[in-house]
């Protein structure tokens, strides 16, 4: 029997209706807050993470034979059984490297530090440490032979294929400032005169030895970079297709001999899997991939991170005493230099002022810190802001002026607030007359406003500078503007007193009552 319109009118409404509820759901859903957790069991949102380390390590002591061990492990993934390797024993460690093959230890080492690995590599048989060494990327293997001893290097760099040496000798050719140092060979590349069907044959074929296949890389017969076409791309494309109309001709590149301060804002405003590498004469010599992004990047930050601590170069847990006193003793030899300065400033004041208006003292640390502070605000500003290759002279300009303002409207808000509350503890707690306890108050709040607007200024203009004249404007590290900041802050504070309180008061009852600790 057949349905009647009305009923099935009735049917195509209620199907709307309910799809209209659904959609509502879904917008309501997608109107929430990001940050806003949707709300469910505690018990559901608690995630035990296995412990991966106690399995692989109670797997490799286990009393296994070498093949159940092999095939137990090739069930974890590669990083878990690195972060393990440190917490067995040399033995342990060589019973591993005799059970797995070369391919997974390759694999492993990947994912450890170049130094640690170094260590690795000289605990095994030399010819499968140099095969290993063989297979892993370019860029690695060369960050791992530095940190092995020359004697030892000298064998393995034997040991590898032709192909393998000149690659490591290309990207060793680069100073390890260089982007060309952090590249890797193990890209595809074809030219741009193929059909499409001859560039799926070539991609199968270089497939082999390159697992970075998801750009390839296009090159005319001069071996001049044309461009990069997308996996996908190729994969649909029509066997009829010019291959010029799915080649990307303004993909982004950079050339080995940059600086990796220059081209790691480039690097990190494209989400490309890979970006090649040029020589001068525009032909290709490698690739930087997103992981190595991502280390570059990482390793930029920790520089910085580094240099505001005032230390010459990163500090390792391990290393000596000595090693770490070197990388902290030459900034502490300048900043003693800025603080004896700073000392000598205070001994011209003590007799102007510090010996008629001993009060005065107790204000100096919050002086010295709120400009100290205001600087190091400016001065990360500055920094973060001069990463933009594109900063002109104008947008240099406009960030010291705006900077400035900020340091000036900071400190009318800052000093205001502490001549009110300086000026009141004075008065109620120390007991002094109103005008001396609103002029000490009042001098701190105007050596507040002035030190802050000049520490803005100092915090933004130094590093400006340093980058005016090639030099990393993370040198001018926080304890290197703080210690300047605080001499302007002394002169500033002290200098107010004595014009303000010492040559304009002179009644005696007032400097008198000033003379109180």
């Amino acid at each position: 029997m057949q349905q009647s319109v009305e009923d099935i009118k009735t049917k195509n409404l209620r199907a709307q209706a309910e799809g209209s509820e659904e959609n509502a759901h879904l917008a309501n859903m997608l109107e929430q807050d990001g940050d806003e957790e949707p709300e469910t069991d505690e018990e559901e949102l608690e995630l035990v993470k296995p412990d991966y380390a106690k399995e692989i390590i109670d797997i490799i002591r286990g009393n296994y034979t070498p093949r159940a061990i092999k095939d137990k492990l090739e069930s974890y993934h590669e990083n878990d059984i690195a972060e393990v390797l440190e917490e067995l024993s040399v033995a342990e460690r060589r019973k591993l490297y005799r059970i797995l093959d070369t391919d997974m230890l390759s694999a492993v080492f990947e994912y450890a530090e170049s130094d640690a690995v170094s260590v690795y590599l000289s605990e095994m048989d030399l010819t499968k440490a140099a095969k290993i060494l063989s297979l892993m990327d370019t860029d690695v293997a060369v960050e791992i032979l530095r940190e092995i001893q020359r004697d030892r290097r000298i064998l393995m760099i034997e040991l590898l294929d032709d192909e393998k040496k000149e690659d490591i000798a290309l990207i060793a050719s680069f100073d390890e400032d260089e982007i060309g140092s952090k590249m890797s060979t193990n890209f595809i590349v074809i030219n741009d005169k193929l059909s499409v069907k001859e560039a799926m044959s070539e991609l199968v074929e270089q497939a082999e030895k390159n697992d970075n296949i998801s750009t390839i890389f296009v090159v005319d017969e001069n071996g001049i970079f044309c461009g990069a076409i997308d996996l996908k791309e190729l994969i649909i494309a029509r066997n009829g297709t010019p291959l010029d109309d799915i080649i990307i001709t303004s993909f982004p590149y950079v050339y080995g001999t940059e600086s990796i301060d220059e081209c790691i804002e480039r690097l990190r405003d494209y989400s490309e899997n890979s970006i090649p590498v040029l020589d001068n004469s525009n032909r290709i010599l490698g690739v930087i991939t997103s992981q190595s992004i991502v280390e570059v990047i990482g390793d930029e930050l920790t520089e910085d991170y580094v240099k505001f601590a005032g230390l010459t170069s990163e500090v390792d847990l391990n290393e000596s005493i000595w090693t770490s006193l070197g990388k902290r003793l030459p900034w502490l030899f300048v900043l003693l230099g800025l603080g004896l300065v700073i000392s000598s400033v205070v001994g011209v004041f003590e007799g102007l002022v510090v010996s008629q208006l001993s009060i005065v003292m107790a204000f100096q640390s919050l002086i010295l810190d709120m400009a100290g502070n205001s600087g190091t605000q400016s001065l990360a500003v500055t920094i973060r802001v001069l990463t933009d290759e594109n900063l002109d002279f104008k947008k240099k300009m406009k960030l010291f002026f705006k900077e400035i303002r900020i340091g000036l409207m900071n400190g009318l808000i800052i000093g205001s607030l502490s001549f009110g509350a300086l000026g009141l503890y004075l008065r109620l707690l120390k007991g002094l007359p109103w005008s001396a306890a609103f002029g000490v108050s009042g001098c701190a709040g105007i050596a507040l406003i002035t030190a802050m607007f000049i520490a803005s200024g100092i915090g933004t203009l130094v590093p400006l500078i340093f980058k005016k004249l090639k030099i990393d404007p993370a040198v001018a590290s926080g304890p290197l503007i703080t210690s300047m900041n605080d001499l302007i802050a002394v002169v500033t504070y002290y200098g107010l007193c004595w014009i303000l309180l010492i040559n304009a008061m002179h009644l005696p009852e007032v400097l008198e009552s000033l003379k109180i600790s």
